[in-house]
């Protein structure tokens, strides 16, 4: 057999290169990036009225996007087994949340709604509400908020089910393009009995909407 020679021309194939994570800017670069903004949008950033802007916007949104700075997982650790034996549905309404939209740096805000059934025990219901903000207070879309929810509380509590509910008012839609306000979103998702048994969806949506009893 013919031994194969390469042509010392031929392209070899080049892995493509790791990406990096870009280096975080400094306060100050964030603060002069405010003040191009403010420039930009036809204002002075040196009046008296917006000097201290800057500064201020930057403490915000340590707050407002605090959330890549949380691991959900750590509020979901601690398990309390003792619960005299209860095994059915626990539910959570109306957790209020406050996220920004990732197309357009504007709020979305509305309520979450999370289910699930035990299995190895119950977490404090603090915890539940931790895991909503840890995710809402990043750049979002409610369809990921929504997924990331129900994917953190299935993989660390491993319960036999889970169903979050999202119902949320867009200020990119309100606010600007089209305008309509007072429209409401409402995104969910169901793994386990949830996903498994149209019977406990209908029993979780309603008492999301106000049911205190309903069949099972």
């Amino acid at each position: 057999m013919d031994a194969v020679v390469q042509h010392p021309f031929a392209r070899v194939p080049i892995p493509a290169p790791k990406p990096s994570s870009p280096r975080k800017p400094s306060r100050e670069e964030a603060e002069a990036a405010v003040r191009t903004l403010i420039a930009w949008a036809g204002d002075d950033p040196t009046r008296e009225g917006l000097v201290d802007t800057p500064k201020r916007v930057v403490k915000a949104y340590e707050e407002l996007y605090a959330g890549y700075r949380v691991d959900a997982a750590d509020s979901l650790e601690r398990v309390f087994e003792e619960v005299q034996g209860y095994d059915d549905m626990v539910v959570l309404r109306d957790i209020p949340y406050f996220s920004h939209c990732e197309h357009h740096m504007v709020p979305f805000v509305g309520k979450a709604h999370v289910a699930y059934y035990p299995s190895n025990g119950v977490v404090g219901l603090s915890k539940i509400a931790r895991v909503v903000d840890a995710f809402a207070k990043r750049l979002q879309t409610q369809e990921a908020l929504t997924a990331q929810i129900t994917e953190a509380i299935d993989e660390n509590l491993k319960p036999r089910g889970v169903a979050v509910m999202l119902e949320g008012e867009h200020m990119c839609m309100s606010m600007r393009g089209i305008q309509k306000q007072g429209v409401s979103t409402v995104t969910s998702q169901f793994t386990g009995v949830f996903r498994d048994d149209p019977a406990e969806q209908v029993r979780f949506i309603t008492l999301v909407r106000g049911g205190l009893t309903s069949p099972r």
